[in-house]
C-alpha cells in the first residue's frame, strides 16, 4: 500500500443494521429478507400495511434472522425522528439505509395539480433527503455506511403521463449526487434505477407489454435482480454518487 494511501475493507453484511423504508411488499420486502439471510438485522419499515410488515418479519425470521418493525408517516418529519430515537434504542445503530419507499401515480401536463405535486416529490424527493440526513447522524459513529436509494429511469427520460412522479425522481437522482459529497468520506450513497420488475396493480396487458418492448432485453425483470443490486452497491467499497440502472437497457432506448 503506497504511504499515506486508507485501505478500507470491503463491508460485510453479517451484523449490520439496515433500515429498508417501505418493505412491507414488493422490492423492500425482498431487500429486507436477503440483507437477513447475509446477517443484518433489518428494521422493516411500513407507513400502513401493517400486516406485510408482520409477513416480512416472518420470513426475515425464517431465514434465521432477525429483524424490528417501525411504523412511521415518512413525510412527517416529529414521527421520522421518533423513529430513528426508537431504531436507536431497539437496534444500537445504523450501518445501511436503503430509501425504497416511494409514490407512483399518473398525470399530465393537464391532468396535474398542486396536490399530486406535494404528494410526489415530498414522499420521493423530500422524505429520502430527511431520512439520510437524520440517518447520517448514527451512521457517522460507525466506519463503514451506505444508503442506497431506489430512484427510477423516469428522472432521466421524463415520462409525459407521470410528469409530476418523472421531476419527483429527477430530484432524488440531484439528492443521490448531493447526499454523495455532502457525507464523503464517511458514507458512501449510490442510487439504483429500476426498469419494469412490478407493475402497477393496474397496469393492462397492453402497458406492461409497452414497457418490456422498451427495454433491449425484451423481458421484465425480478425483485431479485434488484436486490442483487442492492448488495453489489452495500458490499462495494469504491463507488459512490452513481445511479445504477436495473432496467433491461431501457435507459439508452
Amino acid at each position: 500500500m503506497l504511504a499515506g494511501i486508507m485501505s478500507v475493507d470491503v463491508m460485510d453484511i453479517s451484523g449490520k443494521v439496515a433500515l429498508i423504508t417501505g418493505s412491507s411488499k414488493r422490492v423492500g420486502r425482498e431487500t429486507a429478507v436477503e440483507l437477513a439471510r447475509r446477517g443484518a438485522r433489518v428494521g422493516i419499515h411500513y407507513r400502513s400495511d401493517e400486516p406485510g410488515a408482520r409477513e416480512t418479519l416472518r420470513l426475515v425470521q425464517e431465514t434465521g434472522g432477525s429483524g424490528e418493525l417501525f411504523h412511521a408517516e415518512l413525510t412527517d418529519h416529529p414521527a421520522v425522528d421518533r423513529m430513528f430515537a426508537d431504531l436507536e434504542a431497539r437496534m444500537g445503530g445504523l450501518h445501511i439505509l436503503v430509501n425504497n419507499a416511494s409514490v407512483f401515480d399518473p398525470g399530465t401536463l393537464e391532468q396535474s395539480t398542486p396536490d399530486l405535486w406535494k404528494l410526489q416529490m415530498d414522499s420521493n424527493a423530500m422524505a429520502p433527503f430527511f431520512i439520510a440526513q437524520r440517518a447520517s447522524r448514527l451512521m457517522l459513529r460507525q466506519q463503514q455506511a451506505k444508503i442506497v436509494n431506489l430512484v427510477d429511469v423516469a428522472g432521466e427520460t421524463i415520462w409525459p403521463g407521470y410528469l409530476v412522479y418523472s421531476v419527483s425522481k429527477a430530484a432524488l437522482i440531484a439528492v443521490n449526487r448531493g447526499l454523495a459529497k455532502a457525507l464523503a468520506p464517511n458514507i458512501q450513497v449510490n442510487g439504483i434505477a429500476p426498469g419494469p420488475v412490478l407493475f402497477p396493480e393496474y397496469y393492462t396487458q397492453d402497458q406492461k407489454r409497452f414497457a418490456i418492448e422498451r427495454t433491449l432485453l425484451k423481458r421484465a425483470g425480478s425483485e431479485k435482480d434488484i436486490v442483487s443490486a442492492v448488495v453489489f452497491l452495500i458490499e462495494n467499497d469504491y463507488i459512490t454518487g452513481e445511479v445504477l440502472h436495473v432496467d433491461g437497457g431501457r435507459h439508452i432506448m
